[in-house]
């Protein structure tokens, strides 16, 4: 059945309005969440650290962690429920080829942005923290600020996450028509060379933590000429 264009904007007014709904919800989940979530994002810092302690140097400093918390809370909890609703608006008006592409970008891109995210959290956090630590020398200790560290992790999490989309992006271009198998594997060097840059940029200024985003990605790369035609 087709909607008039006045059924259109009904439809996606309807569809955001019970997306911010759903998100203040999960906002106020986060209130009571945000301790736990605050404790699990310092971890790795504290794991490393001589005295496992953090100050706060603003009065109002840890209030405003825990809305911060309650806030990345509430985006990870609705990013699913929003690209359900994302994809119940514009699947009626795709054809049966587009939803195929479609249908596996919106499986993947949550995956792959966790992935990323668990990388950074699993895998490079312990290294470039103790790296951090020791580079000072036993005569200095490190006290850290609770929101700089949060601030520092949380945009990290952030920058590996959407990293991590990458190859998606390489596939979708591909799939589309819009670059070729031959023409992407004739670009490899350019993009390896832009992935370096892009490390550089997303990373601290440590060949470490630039070298921990750019070996993944360039791995992915290889790995998404498996999809491609």
């Amino acid at each position: 059945m087709k909607m008039t264009l006045m059924g259109h904007f009904r439809e996606l007014k309807r569809r955001v309005v019970w997306s911010l709904l759903f998100f203040c919800s999960a906002f106020v989940a986060g209130l009571y969440m945000a301790p736990v979530l605050q404790d699990f994002i310092v971890r790795p810092l504290i794991g490393v650290l001589p005295d496992p302690a953090m100050i706060y140097t603003g009065i109002a400093d840890a209030f405003a962690l825990q809305f911060s918390m309650a806030g990345l809370f509430a985006m990870l909890v609705s990013i699913p429920f929003v690209l359900w609703h994302a994809w119940a608006y514009v699947s009626p008006g795709l054809k049966n080829g587009e939803k195929k592409i479609a249908v596996p970008i919106l499986i993947l891109s949550p995956m792959l942005f966790i992935s990323g995210a668990a990388f950074a959290y699993f895998i490079l956090f312990p290294i470039i923290f103790k790296f951090f630590v020791e580079i000072g020398g036993p005569d200095i200790s490190m006290l850290p600020n609770a929101v700089d560290y949060l601030s520092f992790s949380i945009g990290m999490l952030k920058a590996f996450g959407f990293a991590f989309q990458f190859p998606l992006i390489l596939v979708l271009l591909n799939r589309s028509g819009l670059a070729s198998r031959k023409q992407i594997l004739s670009a490899a060097r350019y993009i390896i060379v832009g992935v370096f840059v892009i490390s550089a940029i997303l990373t601290p200024p440590d060949i470490i933590s630039q070298i921990a985003l750019a070996a993944p990605l360039i791995v992915l790369f290889g790995l998404s000429f498996l999809f491609m035609i």
